[in-house]
């Protein structure tokens, strides 16, 4: 399949598009089951909150520092049968997350949707890199975005009412439904794209990651952007059990994260294009510039309700807590951020791969998250249980006012990550800055 493009189009083959929809029922059954997995841990199979960062930090690091090796294995069986192989392992996964309780059958199980989603991440990320051209990637890369945002919105749409409903371990099923979506268009539409299988080796993937271990810029740019990433994942290590355990059960934090994938949705392919004839680094450093106040805007609802009380009214149609409605605020400050920062990161990841290496080295693009998953999430256990404890833990027979004393200062956690977000965004200028001028003196030597 030649997928060369001389102008810039919205015309992609099919394998562009069925790469997407698949991507789309992958990231619903994803978001609606992990939007909810710290509680999953803690109230259903019996993790303590530090417990619980822990095994999901490296669950979540893990999902995205094996990528690149289940790649190679997707590179040499080709990539429809990756994608079977993937489905498969995800649908099986959730299945029996929403059986099995126990904590060593709830880890192989998130062990076997480890690998699943392993071999995700390179293998629809090298779709798209396979399937554009130098021309359209970062158009191609805004849309795969789109999309992705898509899923995640419908999936943690749907998650609230099954939480509430018949309860939080049947959230695995609705994943494991999605993922089996994924799994018969895979065997049914998907066709291969290539003639040859490209059969990369481990040591392949291990040379993959030695260069870009030795490209400074590659590996600099990659640590400043998971100062990104750690405070995009908190909307799943804290945020969840942040907002049910101030405002009480019959809070749906599922629909306060939806707030950044619906501005993702609105505003990424726009900003990609508005800014596509700037510089990745520059566009991603406004995004950086604008994650702080999303932090500060998160912390800031104590204040508010110091001025306005429990009930904020709006426009006279409702009424929210302040906490929600700050909550709001600083995640769709994150979503814009977002929009900024995530496409052009893939699309510089995706110019930096060799032909043929599009599957194992796309996998590393997601190395940022290896980072920011195993500190954000073992850094937000901590952070819970200092500032907003499981109330199971607390003393028996307290008092209302006695409980409360307990989150009073729940929202400093949120001035943690202020800080990281504030020392990523200079990283990133003294970055563009020095950067810049190296350029400039090779183009005048």
């Amino acid at each position: 399949m030649d997928s060369t493009v001389q102008v810039e189009t919205w015309k992609f083959p099919k394998e562009f598009w069925l790469a997407n929809v698949m991507e789309l029922f992958e990231r619903a059954a994803y978001y609606g089951f992990f939007i909810v997995l710290t509680l999953y841990l803690t109230d259903i199979v019996g993790f303590t909150d530090t417990e619980t960062g822990v095994v999901a930090g490296v669950f979540f690091a893990l999902l995205y520092f094996f990528p690149p090796f289940v790649g190679a294995i997707g590179d040499k069986i080709g990539f429809k049968n990756g994608l079977i192989i993937a489905f498969s392992l995800l649908t099986i996964g959730y299945f029996f997350l929403g059986i099995f309780h126990s904590k060593v059958l709830v880890i192989f199980f998130l062990f076997v949707v480890l690998i699943g989603g392993s071999f995700i991440k390179p293998l629809i990320t090298g779709t798209i890199a396979k399937t554009t051209s130098a021309i359209n990637k970062a158009r191609g890369f805004s849309l795969f975005y789109w999309i992705v945002n898509i899923g995640a919105f419908s999936g943690k749409t749907v998650v609230p009412s099954i939480r509430q409903g018949i309860g939080l371990e049947y959230v695995n099923f609705f994943s494991a439904g999605m993922s089996l979506l994924g799994l018969i268009l895979a065997l049914i539409l998907f066709k291969p794209l290539d003639s040859e299988k490209a059969g990369k080796s481990i040591k392949d993937v291990f040379n993959a990651l030695k260069k870009i271990f030795s490209t400074p810029r590659l590996i600099i740019l990659t640590l400043i952007v998971s100062g990104f990433w750690i405070i995009q994942h908190q909307l799943y290590a804290t945020m969840p059990k942040y907002v049910i355990r101030l405002l009480g059960e019959e809070a749906k934090p599922e629909w306060l994260a939806n707030v950044n994938p619906l501005i993702v949705v609105m505003f990424v392919v726009i900003i990609t294009q508005f800014f596509k004839k700037y510089k990745a680094s520059t566009a991603m450093f406004i995004g950086m510039v604008i994650m702080p106040i999303s932090g500060l805007a998160m912390a800031g609802s104590q204040s508010l309700e110091s001025i306005t009380g429990t009930e904020i009214s709006i426009l006279g149609w409702f009424v929210m807590h302040p906490l929600t409605v700050m909550m709001i605020i600083g995640i769709g400050i994150q979503g814009l951020a977002e929009c900024f920062i995530s496409p052009r990161f893939l699309e510089y990841f995706a110019l930096q791969a060799p032909k043929g290496e599009e599957g194992v080295y796309m996998g590393f693009s997601h190395l940022h998250s290896f980072f920011s998953a195993l500190f954000g999430f073992i850094m937000s256990g901590f952070l819970l249980d200092k500032y907003c404890p499981d109330p199971k833990t607390l003393p028996e027979g307290l008092s209302e006012i006695q409980i409360a004393a307990y989150y009073t200062d729940a929202h400093i956690i949120w001035y943690y990550f202020v800080v990281i977000a504030a020392i990523a965004a200079v990283a990133l200028l003294v970055f563009n800055i020095v950067t810049s001028r190296i350029d400039k003196k090779k183009i005048l030597a």
